[in-house]
């Protein structure tokens, strides 16, 4: 699944145009490394994202191509959350 698909999808992120503006400002890594919007995303991966004053660390636990709102939580397992002043 892409980056931008699966960021939409799980809710970490409301539209798919917004996650891709995210990929292109370079907001978001997988696996450590700064990732495009096409970036194939597979269980297991890590996806670092920097939202406003917030890093986000979240790893890929599935990636169906949609799912209910109230299940979008299962898709992912949050790793580390970090405030930035």
């Amino acid at each position: 699944m892409r980056l931008d698909k699966f960021l939409k999808v799980s809710r970490l992120i409301k539209r798919r145009t917004v996650a891709k503006d995210f990929c292109e400002g370079e907001k978001i890594s997988v696996n450590g490394k700064i990732a495009k919007p096409s970036a194939k995303i597979k269980p297991g991966d890590i996806i670092t994202l920097e939202l406003r004053n917030n890093i986000l660390e979240v790893r890929v636990l599935a990636t169906p191509a949609s799912v209910r709102a109230d299940e979008a939580s299962t898709l992912f397992e949050v790793l580390k959350e970090e405030k930035r002043a």
